[in-house]
């Protein structure tokens, strides 16, 4: 059974890159149909997709983020990264890897979850 682990600085300054990596094991992220994708809950408000690298290695990004987001994987160590440039306090959020059996997948469909990582952006 696939697991996923995020990981990175709970604490991250205005204008600076937020990073996450996401740790994968029992399962290739180079596997055949899936999507790796990061997902974050800011306080107070639903789920927002940010986007997924796709086993392939290609990436997409949601429109209003594309400008400051950056998914990239090391498939030696099986993991993933986040980066988010010029983050601000709306940033805020826990912030989710998760698997994807689609590239169109909604939320319900998604079949592995990471336990969540809290991010704050705060001076």
């Amino acid at each position: 059974q696939v697991q996923l682990q995020e990981s990175g600085p709970g604490l991250v300054k205005p204008s600076q890159t937020l990073s996450l990596t996401c740790t994968v094991s029992g399962g290739s992220i180079t596997t055949n149909g899936y999507y790796w994708s990061w997902v974050r809950q800011p306080p107070g408000k639903g789920l927002e997709w940010i986007g997924y690298i796709a086993y392939s290695g290609s990436t997409y990004y949601t429109p209003a983020l594309k400008d400051r987001t950056s998914i990239s994987r090391d498939t030696s160590k099986n993991q993933f990264t986040l980066q988010l440039s010029s983050v601000t306090p709306e940033d805020t959020a826990v912030y989710y890897c998760a698997r994807a059996p689609n590239y169109y997948s909604d939320f319900a469909e998604y079949d592995s979850w990471g336990p969540r990582t809290q991010v704050t952006v705060s001076s």
